[in-house]
């Protein structure tokens, strides 16, 4: 289960709702099922009582016992008349499968992509040339002084682990090489976590949407997902005068405390997995003020924080923030080089306290027995050297995140993109649900999407896409231009939505 609504919590949620475009039911009924479908009412939420609902709204209880029914016909609603209602996804809706309750695992990762096709699944980064390689020809002159030793190391080995705490300790959480595991990337970081602390049936609290591998492998471990909806963002005046969504990094926005804080009372998870730092997908980052009131909450009802910082290092506005950690030392760090140098290097990384890394270690050799050392050694030059490749990067992103956010507004103009503080990638809110079509539709246009469903929970987020701006702006511009044929098609065919099939599962990033 996922809790409850009380009726202040959906007032808000529903906002100025009943215009007298239609008989008020539906009125009611249409914005709570599309507050279900963009995830910001979570799954299997128990909704207030018909006659709580009627007397906070002032208007008659048929006529939210009349939006109920609606909505329990449709397959929105569990429950019937007289017992509480709670919030569903219908398994019938065209080009979704029944919604089983079971794993919904991607493809394998490094699917192959047909040549031409431009990903826009994936939201990464070519390696960063130069900076890579000499950190490796550096790795192979230190490699003959660990070569008498066995080579097995389940913690890591010392001068990565130590370069990784000196990050750490900079950023103003003092961090020893003891309170340092490697991992093989963040999602290898995340799969010890939750095998240690999730355990089979455990509650994780998610953000909702988040990151479609760690939903993946939450759902893998056998643990149960608590959602809470990340709010609306705040509206500002792009440079053409349009209204355009901004990031919270400067404005009010951010992260639903309230809702967050209700459900840790209420359900008591064991973990809560967030990402603060330019969240995935929507590259929001987290204010201090909320990180400290999650880290207060988080230690009342016993839930362990684990705060994944893969895009920290993407700072795109130059926004401060302070490490999740920095407010508690119970509070478990994710990082990695995937994000910020290259995928390839499978290099990650959990910060912890020693005898917390320890249990995290114990069960790392259930699954693997270390990474590889040469890697390792080229990381570690990696990480002391962090700054000298950042700065060009950050430099493309930006221009690549303006040349996005210009061609939708140019040629996708009925589109809503919330600007991201950071991060590879933009959150679009589409005209209508039909992301699950387009990314459908899309390789025959020379694209390949990942669906907003795939960064929630049941087939929430029917009404986003998320766009990489990690390609050049030559095949950006290709790739919009695509996307508004695909659309284009969509809405010429409106049978053709109807009846597509569900896109096969795909690798994302």
């Amino acid at each position: 289960m996922s809790g409850s609504l009380n009726p202040s919590s959906l007032i808000r949620l529903l906002g100025g709702w009943n215009v007298g475009a239609s008989p008020a039911y539906r009125e009611l009924a249409d914005v709570v099922r599309l507050l279900i479908l963009d995830g910001r009412i979570a799954l299997d939420v128990a909704l207030p009582s018909e006659r709580s609902l009627a007397a906070a709204l002032g208007i008659s209880r048929t006529t939210v016992t009349a939006a109920y029914a609606l909505l329990r016909d449709e397959g929105f609603l569990s429950g019937g008349p007289g017992s509480r209602s709670r919030s569903r996804i219908p398994s019938h809706r065209p080009g979704h499968a029944a919604n089983d309750g079971g794993p919904r695992l991607s493809g394998a990762p490094g699917l192959a992509v047909p040549d031409g096709v431009l990903d826009l699944a994936y939201a990464s980064l070519p390696a960063s040339g130069e900076v890579v390689h000499r950190a490796f020809a550096a790795a192979l002159t230190e490699l003959p002084a660990l070569l008498p030793g066995f080579g097995y190391d389940a913690l890591g080995v010392g001068p990565l682990r130590e370069a990784i705490a000196a990050r750490y300790t900079a950023a103003g959480v003092p961090t020893t090489a003891g309170q340092i595991l490697v991992t093989s990337g963040a999602q290898h970081a995340l799969n010890i976590v939750l095998r240690t602390l999730g355990g089979r049936s455990g509650k994780v609290l998610v953000e909702h949407p988040s990151y479609p591998n760690a939903l993946d492998a939450i759902r893998a471990a056998g643990c149960r997902t608590v959602t809470v909806a990340m709010p609306a963002p705040s509206r500002t005046e792009a440079p053409s005068g349009s209204a355009v969504p901004a990031g919270p990094g400067a404005r009010d926005a951010g992260w639903d405390v309230e809702a967050m804080e209700a459900a840790l009372l209420q359900q008591r998870p064991a973990m809560a997995y967030l990402v603060p730092d330019f969240h995935n997908p929507t590259g929001r980052l987290m204010p201090d003020s909320q990180r400290r009131r999650l880290v207060a909450a988080a230690a009342a009802s016993g839930t362990v924080l684990v705060a994944d910082e893969t895009l920290r290092e993407l700072n795109l506005d130059g926004l401060s923030s302070t490490p999740m950690a920095a407010f508690s030392p119970a509070v478990v760090s994710l990082g990695s080089l995937s994000k910020s140098h290259w995928a390839g290097l499978r290099t990650g990384w959990i910060r912890a306290g020693e005898p917390l890394i320890q249990r995290f270690a114990a069960a790392r050799t259930t699954m693997d027995l270390g990474g590889p050392v040469v890697e390792q050694l080229a990381a570690a030059h990696l990480v002391n050297d962090l700054a000298e490749p950042l700065p060009a990067r950050l430099a493309a992103l930006r221009e690549n995140r303006e040349t996005l956010l210009d061609l939708i507004r140019g040629h996708l103009p009925d589109w809503e993109p919330e600007r991201p503080d950071g991060g590879l990638s933009v959150w679009c809110r589409l005209p209508a649900p039909v992301s699950t079509a387009l990314a459908v539709l899309a390789p025959d246009f020379g694209i390949r999407l990942a669906a907003g469903p795939r960064f929630g929970v049941g087939g929430a987020f029917e009404h986003y896409l998320r766009l990489p701006f990690t390609l050049p702006p030559e095949k950006l511009e290709s790739a919009v231009l695509a996307l508004r044929a695909a659309q284009d098609r969509l809405e010429r065919s409106p049978q053709l939505r109807r009846n597509l099939p569900a896109p096969p599962a795909a690798a994302i990033a």
